[in-house]
């Protein structure tokens, strides 16, 4: 068994009433999932909407090597080592995917002594959320195919659909697929494919609804398709955009757990950061704001990918403010960057470290462009030596940017009260970050800008098929939308080969999506795959449950 489920099974879990008390909740407010998991209704937002709000510190990465670099127990880590000191926190994370949990990933409710509890609940089923996505987004095909088959008006082309289905899990068999066939009764036989339930529009939409009505609103608006005289097709069209939402009733409402020290944590959403916003729910992020002093929130991958999607498309949208970016490094990662091998990176190594700055680097850079401060974290792992540690604060000292090393993996939140000092100290200012683009710009342009400030590449190509899709979006009138870059989190360029701080790289836009109801536009580039696939020895076969329920290897 390993040490993460040790420590998980052995912490002392108390009872999830006592943590929504201790955060302000009433018992009228919470709706229990069992014992130590409960859901936060929507009239708890209307009490408290004219209460202070805390500061919000957004964690993110320098570009992650395959295992990532801990963003989220230094993110659970934080808010223990705040509370602490004697400040209030709440961590907010993402739901974890059960196609990445049973493929190479594994868990995703942190590590060692920073993790949220109860962990098996929350990396499996949980309390349904991304079930009811699924479900939800499914109806839509369903209803779709059955419009198509009952040549209901508007007439949709099956040559030009936009809606795929999706399943969470990793299963690439279902990358293209051809449905209807088998005769007339079947349906029309056209391609399609499958993409895993995160990717989903309904999974942004959900995170970025702050009431049912916004809910229901950004679901119509769902673009489907189109008909044969190249009209659009709409989720409105279709007359089931209640039935849509009713799915997503209880899954719109916030989950509170709590962390191994038994403080509390919200666990809500899960779009992933290369193909959407990357960031949990506007709904427990606002909420929590007004519950505590400090909230920690953390984007996806690399602060090229979730940090920006969350910057550009989250905060603007919701007028979320990032006091601090807490930038999480590892002496890996840097190796990795300068130049190690992936089976190399455990050994010791100052010399790559310093090759690899460049990337940590290039991040603090990025963070500049939008005018909040930075503080790293360099998360400490065993096989780390004080020798590399120093060569990442000496760096980190010339460039004045406040540093620590987080411990919160062996220590908790003693771990992590060094970390938490510097980002009280840092937090405190009135500025409000600046986005990186105006909306007003065109397309190109706003693609063009991420691409080149915050990726570094030295120009962007638009293919055949992207070009057209800017003819479609400039036709429906959706230039304004901000714009969300699928890419890989492996490089900070399209091309997942080129690490460290690649330069005189060409971004090339492979086609445009158009998320209506989410509200941005998808440029695709590189080979991003919405539907995962599973390694050659998956977590799923190191999983068992035992007579009496337990379930081991999950980690």
């Amino acid at each position: 068994m390993g040490r993460d489920v040790n420590i998980a099974k052995l912490a002392k879990l108390k009872p999830i009433q006592k943590i929504a008390e201790s955060i302000g909740l009433t018992e009228e407010e919470i709706e229990l999932y069992g014992n130590y998991k409960a859901k936060i209704k929507l009239a708890a937002f209307e009490r408290l909407k004219t209460e202070e709000d805390g500061k919000l510190i957004l964690v993110s990465a320098i570009t992650p090597t395959p295992a990532g670099e801990g963003k989220t127990t230094v993110a659970i880590g934080l808010s223990l080592g705040l509370n602490r000191l004697g400040y209030s926190s709440i961590v907010t994370l993402r739901e974890p995917s059960l196609g990445p949990l049973f493929g190479m990933k594994g868990g995703a409710t942190g590590g060692g002594r920073a993790q949220v509890l109860p962990m098996e609940d929350i990396n499996l089923h949980f309390t349904g959320d991304i079930h009811a996505i699924t479900s939800a987004h499914n109806l839509i095909s369903a209803t779709l195919d059955n419009h198509i088959f009952r040549r209901k008006k508007p007439q949709l082309d099956p040559r030009r659909i936009e809606w795929e289905r999706v399943m969470d899990m990793n299963d690439r068999s279902l990358r293209n697929i051809v449905i209807g066939l088998g005769g007339r009764k079947n349906g029309f036989p056209r391609e399609t494919s499958f993409h895993i339930s995160a990717s989903s529009e309904i999974m942004a939409i959900l995170c970025l609804s702050e009431t049912f009505s916004e809910l229901n609103h950004r679901i119509s608006n769902i673009l489907l398709g189109f008909t044969y005289s190249r009209d659009p097709v709409y989720l409105k069209d279709l007359k089931i955009c209640g039935a849509a939402s009713a799915l997503l009733k209880d899954a719109i409402k916030p989950n509170l757990v709590q962390t191994t020290e038994g403080t509390p944590a919200f666990v809500h959403g899960g779009p992933f950061a290369n193909i959407a916003q990357g960031t949990c729910s506007v709904q427990s992020m606002e909420l929590a704001l007004k519950l505590s002093k400090f909230v920690i929130t953390e984007a996806g991958f690399g602060f090229d990918l979730g940090a920006e999607k969350f910057f550009d498309i989250v905060a603007r949208k919701s007028e979320l403010n990032p006091k601090v970016v807490v930038l999480v490094a590892t002496t890996r990662a840097l190796k990795m960057h300068g130049g190690k091998k992936l089976e190399e990176v455990q050994e010791p190594d100052p010399k790559a470290i310093k090759k690899g700055l460049s990337n940590l680097e290039k991040h603090l850079e990025n963070i500049c462009k939008f005018k909040v401060p930075a503080v790293v974290a360099i998360n400490r792992f065993a096989i780390d030596t004080d020798e590399e540690i120093v060569v990442i604060k000496e760096f980190l000292k010339e460039k004045g940017t406040p540093c620590a090393v987080a411990d919160e993996y062996d220590k908790g939140g003693e771990g992590t009260t060094e970390l938490a000092e510097k980002v009280v100290k840092t937090s405190k200012h009135n500025r409000r970050f600046q986005p990186l683009y105006q909306l007003n710009r065109p397309v190109e342009e706003k693609i063009e800008t991420i691409c080149k400030e915050i990726y570094g590449s030295k120009a962007v190509d638009f293919t055949k098929k992207a070009k057209y899709d800017l003819k479609i979006i400039k036709k429906l009138g959706m230039e304004q939308l901000p714009v969300c870059i699928a890419k890989t989190q492996k490089s900070l360029s399209d091309n997942p080969k080129l690490l460290g701080r690649p330069k005189d790289f060409l971004v090339t836009v492979k086609k445009i999506k158009i998320s209506s109801g989410a509200g941005f536009l998808v440029a695709i580039t590189g080979d991003i795959l919405l539907m995962p696939g599973l390694p050659k020895v998956p977590v799923a076969e190191y999983v068992d449950i035992d007579e009496e329920g337990n379930i081991t290897g999950l980690f």
